[in-house]
């Protein structure tokens, strides 16, 4: 059995979604079992991590577990049972922010996906690492300003990313749960191509049919906004992320080439694969 511990949020529902259409047997954790929309063919199961007695129930006769964690929550509760019931491997989904070797990381967002990195090394089970840095799915912030016209405004639209589709990390982590072969490493996951914030905009503009502009805002004012609602220190970090991704091409591997058997899907397939979200 494979648990995927996150099932419901981006990147464990594609990875459960993965697993069961492999015909793997694949266990969802998720707090809402009644409304986790996934697949007849996963066992949902209702657990939370703040909750350690709903935990060993969902880890019984769990070989291997995928590990897409919130920002921020305590991972120990989970290392504890996932060691009590034998769990024999866990592939977690970290930061690509991580400093490898670095004694501390230089912000929050890579202080703590490494320390959950630490914690999951000392608990002795079997391990493999997931380093992502800017997802494709990102994009999806901008659908809402789309409701309102063409342009769209964004601090650092000259950053550039690799973006990654998460169908390629739901299958990288697949074949690792089910495959093995991985132990003790850490891949850094990448897209296929080194895109800035704008052409990644002209991009979607292209899938969904619509002439998109782009606005460069200043973005101290908008980092001020966005604390009044998420956390400050967080989102210092993304910013600091970005400002330093800022007028460099993008770091492009093929990672996702050599573990899936094939390329990693463009920023122009998320944008096809994504039109109904933004209205196309």
């Amino acid at each position: 059995m494979y648990l995927v511990v996150g099932a419901t949020a981006h990147f464990g529902r594609q990875t459960a979604e993965e697993l069961a259409a492999a015909g793997a047997p694949v266990r969802a954790l998720t707090r809402s079992p009644d409304t986790a929309g996934l697949p007849i063919e996963v066992d949902v199961v209702r657990g939370d991590l703040t909750k350690p007695e709903t935990l060993p129930a969902a880890l019984s006769e769990v070989e291997a577990a995928f590990l897409v964690l919130q920002y921020g929550m305590d991972v120990a509760p989970l290392l504890a049972a996932a060691v009590q019931a034998g769990v024999k491997r866990l592939v977690f989904l970290s930061s690509g922010a991580i400093v490898p070797g670095a004694e501390r990381q230089s912000d929050v967002i890579a202080q703590y996906h490494r320390d959950v990195e630490q914690a999951i090394e000392e608990s002795g089970i079997e391990w493999t690492f997931l380093r992502l840095l800017f997802p494709a799915i990102n994009s999806l912030t901008f659908a809402m300003q789309l409701q309102g016209g063409d342009v769209i405004r964004a601090p650092f639209t000259e950053a550039a990313f690799s973006a990654v589709h998460e169908r390629d990390v739901a299958e990288v982590a697949a074949r690792i749960l089910t495959g093995g072969g991985h132990a003790g490493r850490a891949y850094d996951l990448t897209g296929p191509e080194s895109l800035t914030q704008a052409q990644q905009i002209r991009i979607l503009g292209a899938a969904i049919g619509r002439p998109l502009t782009v606005e460069d805002l200043d973005p101290e004012p908008v980092l001020q906004q966005m604390s009044q609602f998420m956390d400050p220190a967080f989102l210092s970090a993304l910013f600091d992320l970005m400002a330093k991704a800022a007028g460099k091409t993008a770091p492009v591997n093929d990672v996702i080439e050599q573990i899936t058997g094939h390329p990693a899907r463009t920023y122009a397939q998320w944008a096809a694969d994504h039109r109904a979200d933004f209205g196309g």
